[in-house]
């Protein structure tokens, strides 16, 4: 009797830099199944991996930069979307993917978002949003929902959240998503199509973060955030933002909620160019002098 030899794969591991494994990431927590996702949709996508660059801030999700085997940049706290910008500027051939969390997005990082959104710079955003600052200690954050328990909020969080879809649909993206870490296939799918969409676009992943956020709120670990996702989610594409907030225990919107055209920024400034230098411009753009 002879034995055939089966060597597993698993097919995210090209993607990864695996030298660097294992990763910091608590067991149940959803940054890595989103990673999953992302891996998933650059194949899916046909995407030319050396024209591909991953932008990352502080935080666990700035975590993936580090162990994405593509061109990647560890920034400091918020600055993640200004260095995607110059990147995207410098070489507009490359596909810019800033991809962070939403304490160092919405936080500290907040001007930055609404400025490129409002400018609908060409760089694709994913946001993994945990409700809390998960690596600094478990602090109220600008997404986490009223009545959570946190470590700066020991009985419950009381001030307004932001409604992430919202909240960059109204300064001007042109793509917006969300979708939870237990919607794997659909976040991928969403992932492949932000590829192709030119100019400012956002998903936004809901995570669990079964060490401070889940414990502390007495909501069980990362496989019963699952399956609250499962039960609370309620797949609504197209609609409208303004009614897709979050709360502690209630139902959770999912779906596609904008995808617009609109003049990217880089077009703008050309368009603007050509009209204030005329031939001057025209020719330096035939000869690649320009911008």
């Amino acid at each position: 009797m002879t034995t055939i030899g089966i060597t597993p794969t698993n097919p995210v591991e090209p993607f990864l830099r695996t030298d660097r494994m294992p990763h910091i990431w608590c067991p149940g927590c959803g940054i890595g199944t989103s990673v999953n996702s992302f891996a998933r949709a650059l194949t899916e996508a046909n995407m030319d991996l050396k024209n591909v660059a991953i932008v990352s801030g502080i935080g666990c999700t700035g975590r993936v930069a580090g162990y994405m085997k593509l061109d990647s940049f560890h920034t400091t706290h918020g600055r993640a979307i200004p260095f995607a910008t110059g990147l995207k500027l410098a070489n507009p051939k490359l596909n810019v993917v800033v991809y962070s969390g939403d304490g160092d997005l919405f936080a500290i990082g907040g001007n930055h978002l609404i400025h490129a959104a409002r400018r609908n710079v060409d760089i694709k955003v994913v946001c993994v949003n945990n409700l809390i600052y998960a690596m600094t200690g478990g602090q109220t954050a600008p997404t986490t929902p009223g009545d959570v328990v946190t470590s700066t909020n020991p009985y419950g969080t009381y001030d307004p959240s932001f409604n992430l879809p919202y909240l960059v649909e109204a300064a001007g993206a042109v793509y917006v998503a969300r979708w939870t870490a237990f919607h794997v296939r659909q976040l991928a799918r969403a992932m492949e199509e932000m590829f192709t969409k030119k100019g400012f676009s956002f998903i936004e992943v809901l995570s669990p973060c079964p060490t401070l956020y889940q414990r502390r709120n007495k909501m069980g670990d990362g496989l019963d955030t699952m399956k609250f996702y499962k039960e609370k989610s309620r797949i609504k594409n197209g609609a409208p933002t303004n009614e897709v907030a979050l709360s502690k225990s209630g139902e959770i919107i999912v779906g596609k909620f904008v995808d617009r055209e609109r003049a990217d920024y880089r077009d703008l400034m050309h368009d603007q160019l050509e009209e204030v230098l005329g031939d001057q411009y025209v020719e330096a753009e035939a000869c690649e002098c320009s911008i």
